[in-house]
C-alpha cells in the first residue's frame, strides 16, 4: 500500500481499553500479507511522549543530567518519567527505595551546605561535592 499515510499502531482497544493483538502484517513494498497472532513490541505500549523520552534517554546514554539539560526539566521529573516508562513496560518500580534514595541525597546536600556555612570547606569544594552527588 504505497503512498498511504502510516498511523501509530494502537496498543489498547478503543472500546474496552484491553490489550490489542497484532494479527496481520503486510509488506509495504509488494503487498504480501502474513496473518496470525503476533506479539507486539512492549515499546508499542508507550505513549508518543514516553517514546520520545526513551529516545532522548538513550541518546544521552542514560546520563540523567544530560536528559535534564536537553528537556529543561529537574532530576525528580526525569526520574518520574523514567519510572512511568518502566511501569508501562511492565516492570515494578520500588517507590519506597526511590524515596529513600532521594532523602539520602538531600541529606548529603544539606551536610555539604552546612559544612560550607561553618567554614569547614571552601565554596569550590562545596560545588565539587554537590556536583558529585
Amino acid at each position: 500500500m504505497i503512498g498511504l499515510r502510516k498511523w501509530r499502531m494502537p496498543s489498547q482497544c478503543p472500546a474496552c481499553s484491553g490489550e490489542l493483538t497484532v494479527t496481520r502484517l503486510e509488506c509495504s513494498h509488494c503487498g504480501t500479507a502474513v496473518e496470525g497472532r503476533f506479539d507486539a513490541s512492549p515499546f508499542a505500549r508507550l505513549t508518543p511522549e514516553q517514546q520520545e523520552f526513551v529516545a532522548i534517554f538513550l541518546r544521552a546514554r542514560g546520563n540523567i543530567k544530560e536528559v535534564e539539560r536537553e528537556l529543561s526539566i529537574s532530576y525528580p521529573t526525569v526520574r518520574a518519567r523514567l519510572d512511568a516508562v518502566l511501569e508501562a513496560l511492565g516492570y515494578r518500580v520500588d517507590r519506597a527505595a526511590l524515596e529513600e534514595e532521594t532523602r539520602e541525597k538531600q541529606a548529603r546536600r544539606k551536610e555539604v551546605l552546612d559544612r560550607l556555612n561553618r567554614g569547614e570547606i571552601t565554596a569550590e569544594e562545596a560545588v565539587a561535592a554537590l556536583k558529585s552527588l
